[in-house]
């Protein structure tokens, strides 16, 4: 007996087959991708987060030390920050040190606070006002807070 005469063809749907809705495993491969960008995002800011945290709780050890290493050591933590963020700054000394930083922040460093921080690693004594050092201070956890 032959039964092929009496087979009706295969009918596809009108306008073709539809993009949406998605099989599964599509909305399991979107979920994983979005996963990841967001994750990536959220380490990203925690990167950046966690070194503005460790800079600012490492200046938060010389609030109160007026004496010349703590100068010296603010302005190593100031450069380092720096150099993190602005390759370019490595090569940047003396006054246009003072200029570079003060042309990345709200806040201006001049005077003899400015010259303590430049000056600071090189200095044999002291010879500058504890209050420079709370303005050197200041400025440095500033500037930090605004460029990390």
């Amino acid at each position: 007996m032959d039964n092929l005469p009496a087979l009706r063809d295969i009918h596809l749907p009108e306008g073709g087959v539809p993009f949406f809705p998605l099989a599964y495993g599509w909305w399991g491969v979107l979920a994983a991708v979005v996963a990841t960008v967001v994750l990536y995002k959220v380490l990203k800011m925690l990167w950046r987060q966690s070194a503005k945290i460790y800079a600012r709780r490492i200046l938060q050890s010389y609030k109160h030390d007026t004496d010349l290493a703590a100068a010296v050591k603010m302005s190593e933590i100031l450069r380092r920050a720096c150099v993190r963020k602005y390759p370019e700054a490595v090569a940047v000394s003396g006054d246009d040190w003072i200029a570079f930083l003060n042309d990345k922040s709200s806040w201006k460093l001049t005077g003899s606070a400015a010259e303590l921080l430049k000056n600071a690693p090189f200095m044999v004594h002291k010879s500058y006002d504890d209050e420079d050092m709370q303005k050197v201070w200041s400025y440095c956890y500033n500037w930090i807070g605004e460029n990390l």
